[in-house]
């Protein structure tokens, strides 16, 4: 019998270390998936919208302006809720703004403007190869690797 006894105690060792493997690594499972379902939550959850980023946008007019027409649109865009900086131009016939876009957008603004005056206008709005063309910063190296980065995550 004492003979014995030894083979039991070993045998309970061995099943108290195995329960104490089998509890670590189902506590470090249940906490990674946690830590997964925080990420995954965070990540796609809907973005708010930053109320000091500010867009630009552009509007192209079909007739000649006159500098009386520059001025009645520069002051009716100032007008508008959200909008921070205008210029038009009546030389080449566009007028650029700056916008908060937390408050308005750009095509209601545009939208607004054609249904109260009677010009002929239309917002412009650039394609993809412009956009890529047009700033500077998108082609550099360091800005395709933020890109890079940005879009795999």
């Amino acid at each position: 019998m004492t003979q014995l006894l030894p083979i039991y105690k070993n045998h309970f060792m061995m099943n108290k270390t195995f329960k104490k493997i089998l509890v670590w690594t189902a506590s470090i499972t249940l906490l990674l998936v946690v830590v997964l379902c925080v990420h995954i939550y965070i990540v796609t959850r809907p973005k708010l919208i930053d109320p000091y980023i500010k867009a630009m946008a552009r509007i192209d007019f079909k007739q000649d302006l006159t500098g009386n027409d520059s001025v009645l649109i520069t002051t009716w865009l100032y007008q508008q809720k959200g909008i921070d900086h205008v210029l038009c131009n009546p030389t080449n016939d566009i007028v650029v703004f700056t916008f908060f876009p937390a408050q308005t957008t750009a095509n209601k603004i545009v939208g607004d403007f054609k249904s109260s005056h009677n010009y002929k206008a239309e917002r412009y709005v650039p394609t993809q190869a412009e956009m890529a063309s047009g700033c500077p910063m998108s082609s550099s190296t360091s800005y395709k690797f933020y890109s890079f980065i940005k879009h795999v995550f």
